[in-house]
């Protein structure tokens, strides 16, 4: 009578732990267990969401306590981001600088034009040093490829009057008719070509120019 008392309740508590295991209890009676991505996380363990890679939880006796990852933010000289589906923040592959669509490694040397002189900056930033030419002291200045500022292939020259019709040498007294010498100021006068590019003439008084005659 004793021994089928004891086995009956040794049946009772055994279907009891069946029924406990059943019903998402952990058996050694630790809490709750948690279901996520298709599986079952027991007290204690951490996982991250399928649906959101950012989103981490924690499964605990109250059930899953989550929280979303904020992500840092790249560097300032990046230029090229991937973002693997697996991950939740973006990656930085490439430090660089990106000027005018084209994208260059830092520390290197730009040159954009003949006048501009860039260096891509350890922050990413492409700075630029841009030529500051002098005014050309002739009238007729030739820009050649490769070279930023214009060149006076026929010397400093100036204009003989405002008709902008005579071009005479620069330096040097040019009589432009038997009575008018003119000169116009040579490179080495400051400030000249700025914005005055017209020769200074004298007209000798009581004097009548021979019909043709120029010593230019």
């Amino acid at each position: 009578m004793c021994v089928k008392a004891v086995n009956a309740l040794l049946s009772l508590l055994l279907l009891a732990l069946c029924l406990q295991c059943a019903s998402g209890f952990s058996v050694a009676g630790q809490g709750n267990t948690c279901e996520a991505n298709g599986s079952v996380y027991y007290v204690g363990e951490w996982y991250f969401l399928d649906s959101d890679h950012c989103t981490q939880c924690e499964c605990t006796v109250e059930g899953a306590t989550c929280a979303r990852t904020e992500c840092t933010s790249l560097p300032p000289a990046c230029i090229h981001v991937s973002h693997y589906p697996t991950d939740c923040c973006p990656r930085c592959e490439k430090i660089g600088c990106e000027y005018r669509g084209e994208v260059f490694e830092l520390g290197e040397q730009i040159q954009p034009s003949e006048c501009e002189q860039c260096t891509c900056d350890m922050d990413g930033i492409a700075r630029c040093l841009v030529a500051d030419c002098a005014p050309p002291p002739c009238v007729n200045p030739v820009y050649e490829k490769g070279k930023c500022c214009p060149e006076c292939k026929e010397g400093p020259n100036c204009y003989a009057d405002s008709s902008q019709t005579q071009v005479i040498p620069g330096g040097e007294p040019v009589w432009i008719d038997s009575c008018t010498k003119c000169r116009c100021h040579d490179g080495q006068d400051a400030g000249y070509w700025e914005g005055n590019r017209v020769a200074q003439c004298v007209r000798v008084q009581t004097c009548t120019p021979d019909d043709g005659d120029s010593h230019n």
